[in-house]
């Protein structure tokens, strides 16, 4: 079946298959979460994003085939409830910002800021540090050599605008991180996985930001 990214919660999760990396996108938890897990497909490694609810549902997408790290994107606590168990049960490496990392459960082993490099395999994904959603939230970027860039943006960037923020101050920082490390950096045909919700394109968004701007929200 064709990826559509429109998942419900308690439902399979939605898998698509790149050239060199698997994408599958699970709908958790009371606050209808999306994690995903990417695998690299040459050497099987796998790595998480956002272990935010349901261990259980995540474990048995990880599988028997393992898991080799737990990116979590930011320090709100919906994007972690099963961090600690999925951590504990595969033995995975744990990476986020510095600044987010005192607010997680468990402690950090791996932490990472703008411009890092996060392994998946052979592939890898490069971190956006969009400082406003949470002082230390992230962006994970990967870009397929046959393809077009896909992007993990957490709770910065969702279809219809940034994320919440907690005042005028963080709504231009983060409006302006999203608007100068991801929209002037990547094309229109760059896919974006949201923390919550459906998936976007930046070309779906790209005409909004003028509007996103005056309503500072």
């Amino acid at each position: 079946m064709t990826y559509s990214g429109d998942m419900r919660v308690g439902g399979p999760a939605d898998v698509r298959e790149l050239s060199e990396l698997t994408i599958s996108k699970l709908a958790v938890g009371p606050m209808d979460n999306n994690t995903y897990l990417l695998r690299c497909t040459t050497s099987g490694e796998a790595v998480l994003i956002d272990a935010a609810n349901e261990a259980d549902r995540i474990l048995e997408l990880v599988g028997p085939t393992g898991l080799s790290r737990v990116i979590t994107t930011h320090r709100h606590q919906d994007h972690w409830q099963a961090l600690a168990e999925v951590v504990g049960t595969t033995g995975a490496r744990t990476v986020a910002h510095p600044i987010d990392a005192e607010e997680l459960p468990v402690s950090v082993d791996d932490p990472v800021e703008h411009g890092a490099r996060v392994p998946v395999g052979e592939c890898e994904l490069e971190v956006i540090h969009l400082r406003g959603h949470t002082p230390g939230s992230i962006a994970l970027r990967y870009d397929d050599p046959s393809g077009h860039t896909h992007l993990f943006t957490g709770d910065s960037l969702f279809p219809g605008g940034v994320g919440k923020t907690g005042g005028e101050v963080d709504f231009r920082s983060l409006l302006g991180d999203v608007e100068e490390r991801i929209f002037a950096q990547m094309g229109d045909d760059t896919w974006v996985y949201p923390g919550h919700g459906r998936d976007t394109t930046l070309g779906a968004e790209r005409p909004q930001l003028p509007e996103w701007r005056a309503r500072g929200w």
